[in-house]
């Protein structure tokens, strides 16, 4: 039986590890590079120094629906995990039968029989790893647990980003509302000093309700800003768990300070941060290891089946009986085998897209976050551009407004100077906004929001 297994085992084809190209450019392509202050990429929002964000997130990893959604989906894998092994582990099936039996006469005669039995039986098996199918079957389970743990963090990373995106976004709904406010003093200012002038005969009527015009378009804004405001509210209270949490209880502050730059980090530290690229690479590992196990499916397998039975019959006074067994089976593919050599090619062809999968995410990672360091050093340039240009519309805007009040300027210059400011002033919220959201996206695209190593739970269970 052995000198057969070499032999099947020496036709069996080999499994050949499909070659991996995961090089990765030097550096960043991103003219300014990141700065090298000291933030954490595991818990990157506490960089920005916000309670609120901070508190937020922590109620969103601890009770939002997704966060519980892929605990369960990471228990999951950890009992498919465990029964995957279940099966090398010695098996047995208590059985038991019992019976009564009674005879009388056909005619009315006196005498009778009777017969009772019972049966107990105890029938173990065990296959003996004699080619390493146990470890070859703990490895593609071992790698599929860490895939599964690899998703479970990258969903818990991408809530983190999902919930600070969304408080950013609501704080710049609530910075654009505080300024169409603003705009509406101004223009109900301007509004009453027509209307006084036009009172007198000093001003056209059409001046007013152009200005009047103004000014309800203005109010009109603001109201449909307070109605997004709203709305971006119960989203966050989604993401944190508390959908039906009042809109009234969570404060949004037109707070729209700069946020962190990301730590200098190099293309290469991909493979470690970012968990999809992990998880590509546990799923690789995974099919490798199955293609080794369906190779070991041409191997012939040796199953031990001891056994333990009591047989108890009672025929006026009979006694019991205890029988022992032991046997065992040997398996060996012979006419199957172009069935499992087939299986075999197919596991192979997986594990090449496997691998092809693996380099992709790769790919992937390094130009999200090469296109996210670019496009957060662009937002930070505009946002210094945005902010020189809104002082000077101001400044133009204050002279104007002086000059307009002391009949020396024209209402449509003094109108048209208040327009360019109102539109410097959107301008600016709006960049700086999309500056702090660019800094939310380049540390998800680095890989942060998780800490990139398996607990002992994840590698022992």
């Amino acid at each position: 039986m052995v000198a057969s297994a070499l032999v099947m085992g020496g036709c069996a084809p080999l499994v050949s590890e499909p070659r991996l190209d995961l090089s990765t450019p030097p550096a960043y392509e991103a003219k300014g590079a990141p700065s090298i202050e000291t933030v954490a990429l595991d818990q990157w929002w506490r960089g920005f120094g916000d309670a609120q964000l901070d508190n937020l997130v922590e109620r969103a990893l601890t009770a939002s629906s997704d966060a519980r959604l892929a605990l369960a989906r990471l228990e999951e894998a950890r009992a498919i995990r465990a029964g995957a092994l279940s099966g090398f582990r010695l098996q047995g099936d208590l059985n038991g039968a019992a019976s009564a039996t009674r005879t009388e006469p056909a005619s009315g005669g006196a005498s009778q029989a009777s017969l009772d039995s019972g049966a107990l039986t105890f029938n173990l098996s065990w296959e003996a790893d004699l080619f390493g199918r146990k470890g070859a079957t703990r490895q593609p389970a071992d790698q599929d647990l860490a895939a599964a743990r690899f998703v479970y963090e990258g969903s818990r990373a991408a809530l983190a980003a999902d919930v600070a995106d969304t408080l950013l976004e609501a704080r710049g709904i609530a910075a654009q509302l505080a300024d169409a406010e603003t705009s509406v003093g101004i223009q109900q200012e301007l509004f009453n000093v027509l209307r006084a002038r036009a009172d007198r005969g000093l001003a056209a009527e059409t001046d007013v309700a152009r200005v009047k015009g103004d000014l309800g378009q203005t109010q009109a804004q603001a109201v449909q800003l307070a109605a997004d405001l709203q709305g971006a509210k119960r989203a966050l209270l989604v993401l944190i768990g508390a959908p039906q949490g009042a809109t009234a209880d969570l404060p949004i502050t037109p707070l729209l300070a700069d946020g962190p730059r990301p730590p200098a980090t190099f293309p290469g530290e991909l493979l470690e941060r970012r968990p999809d690229v992990r998880e590509a690479e546990a799923r690789f590992r995974a099919a490798i290891a199955r293609a080794d196990l369906q190779r070991l499916e041409l191997f012939p397998r040796l199953t031990l089946e001891p056994g333990v039975g009591l047989t108890a019959v009672s025929a006026d006074g009979a006694g019991a009986l205890v029988t022992w067994t032991l046997g065992a089976s040997v398996f060996q593919p012979i006419l199957d085998r172009p069935r499992l050599l087939a299986a075999l090619g197919a596991q192979n062809a997986r594990a090449a897209q496997a691998a092809i999968a693996y380099e992709r995410a790769v790919q992937t990672a390094f130009s999200e976050a090469d296109q996210a360091l670019v496009q957060l050093d662009a937002g930070r340039s505009r946002v210094a551009l945005l902010t020189a240009s809104e002082q000077s519309a101001a400044e133009a805007y204050a002279g104007a407004r002086e000059r307009f009040g002391r009949g020396l300027e024209d209402l449509t210059t003094t109108l048209d100077a208040e327009r360019t400011w109102r539109a410097a002033r959107l301008a600016l919220s709006s960049a700086r906004i999309d500056a702090l959201r660019r800094t939310v996206t380049s540390f998800r695209a680095l890989g942060g929001g998780w800490t990139p190593f398996l607990t002992t739970k994840d590698k022992t269970a």
